[in-house]
């Protein structure tokens, strides 16, 4: 069964993925999907130049703001990096995450 997830970049970001602002992607659900592994999915998958300008280490370059569902993912539980994106098998909406460069 595949995980919906719609994957949003602005505010510069989306150059780095070919101009395109929205990513509607299904991710495969066998395996615990956190922000963590999401990142490296991005990363393998969607981005298309210049990695060193979103990645950095295994975290997000500073300046980019991440929303999970409208918010910032730093706001969030401090589990959030690690923490299941999907806590339920049957989730309708597992998650908006947006990046937004600044």
């Amino acid at each position: 069964m595949a995980i919906p997830i719609t994957l949003e970049f602005s505010g510069g970001a989306e150059l780095l993925f070919n101009n395109v602002k929205k990513h509607d992607v299904e991710l495969q659900d066998t395996q615990k999907w956190t922000i963590s592994n999401l990142l490296i999915w991005i990363k393998e998958n969607l981005l298309k130049e210049r990695p060193e300008l979103f990645i950095q280490g295994a975290t997000v370059r500073p300046g980019i703001l991440v929303l999970v569902n409208d918010t910032d993912w730093e706001l969030m539980s401090v589990s959030i990096y690690s923490g299941a994106l999907v806590h339920e098998k049957n989730a309708q909406q597992v998650a908006d995450v947006k990046t937004e460069g600044r």
